[in-house]
């Protein structure tokens, strides 16, 4: 084990898991890395960290691959999308969770890391962003892209807005101020929720999508557990969150061409059936993107795709092994189950899955 390996151990020593799900009976096309149906079991350690997102569904992907494979141990630290992404290329762990693609100047870094093998990015979570609000007595508002923009720009500073009222005729809007609650870290949750306001937004959003929040004032938290005890914290708050970790608050739905869509994993799945593969990746690279703008029914835009990104060659054997094995439970229907039974997220497609197996059949080790 390298020092760079053991120091990345040490740092994402967290073991997740400890909740209830369903024991997995995933087997892959090669059954000897999951040690199921008489096949090998596996030991060792396999190290990550990155999106706060994946948090909950990594709980059940832990807790069902121990079932299988008792003897590997899955730590995985939940810094924060960019926090994953920087510890990924600078070799401390052995794959990182994200919740945006590697950005040009990043892909250039993993692929110097990773040698001609190359990089693989997959959509493996997808979840919807919801958008979260603390009033007393009003669960759910409906909110336009162009309102929605409006108040975490700051131009939409009251409850009582009439843009907010014509979007929920009949209701009884308090005079109070609104305290938007943004991502205090670089997140992969607000690089999605920015791209999505950048897009539909129109002149309310004079903002170029990015990870780390572009507007001053308001209040910012670590991590989307962060933000939700913020919004919980006040009166008047509003935030964005992975939907796995709402709660209790207020969720308000947005609007899609004529109707007002509730985040589900339903209608995430339906948005992310629309998206395009970005251009000039390599085979097993499948980062994608999303019609953030599509007036379809039944389709919610504010959604996360959350990736694993890691080298398909690996320097050592073992890390290969784990990798295949852990990646080819996480694509399964038991895996993406597991998932949804804690996250709440979206099963991946049949056509995702087969991506992803390809991909991970290609990891091998030096």
């Amino acid at each position: 084990m390298t020092l760079g390996r053991k120091i990345g151990v040490l740092l994402t020593a967290i073991v997740v898991g400890g909740c209830s799900v369903a024991l997995a009976t995933y087997v892959p096309p090669n059954e000897r890395r999951t040690g199921t149906a008489g096949g090998e079991q596996l030991e060792g350690t396999l190290v990550g960290a990155g999106s706060s997102a994946q948090q909950a569904a990594m709980q059940g992907w832990t807790a069902g691959f121990s079932a299988l494979q008792p003897g590997v141990t899955v730590s995985y630290d939940p810094i924060g999308s960019g926090g994953g992404r920087e510890q990924f290329l600078s070799g401390g762990i052995d794959f990182a969770g994200s919740d945006a693609a590697l950005d040009e100047e990043e892909l250039r870094a993993a692929e110097a890391r990773c040698g001609d093998a190359g990089v693989f990015e997959l959509p493996n979570y997808v979840s919807p962003i919801a958008v979260v609000t603390n009033l007393e007595g009003i669960d759910q508002l409906n909110l336009s892209p162009t309102t929605l923009a409006g108040i975490f720009a700051g131009q939409i500073t009251r409850w009582d807005d009439p843009a907010i009222a014509a979007d929920n005729p009949g209701t009884p809007l308090p005079d109070l101020r609104i305290t938007p609650v943004n991502r205090s870290d670089d997140s992969g949750t607000t690089q999605n929720f920015t791209e999505y306001l950048a897009a539909a937004g129109g002149p309310a959003w004079p903002y170029e999508p990015a990870g780390e929040w572009p507007v001053e004032g308001g209040e910012a938290a670590q991590g989307n557990s962060g933000v939700i005890a913020a919004v919980a914290g006040g009166q008047g708050t509003i935030g964005y969150t992975d939907l796995s970790q709402v709660g209790e608050l207020g969720v308000a739905r947005i609007r899609v061409g004529e109707e007002f869509v509730a985040p589900s994993p339903a209608a995430a799945a339906a948005a992310v059936e629309d998206a395009e593969q970005l251009p000039g990746r390599g085979e097993h690279d499948h980062a994608v993107a999303i019609d953030r703008e599509t007036r379809s029914s039944g389709r919610y835009p504010i959604v996360l795709i959350s990736y694993h990104i890691g080298c398909l060659r690996q320097e050592d054997p073992q890390v290969a092994e784990l990798l295949k094995a852990f990646l080819g439970y996480v694509v399964s229907e038991e895996g993406q189950a597991a998932a949804a039974e804690v996250a709440g997220s979206a099963p991946i497609s049949a056509g995702l899955r087969a991506q992803a197996e390809a991909a991970i059949e290609a990891i091998s080790g030096p």
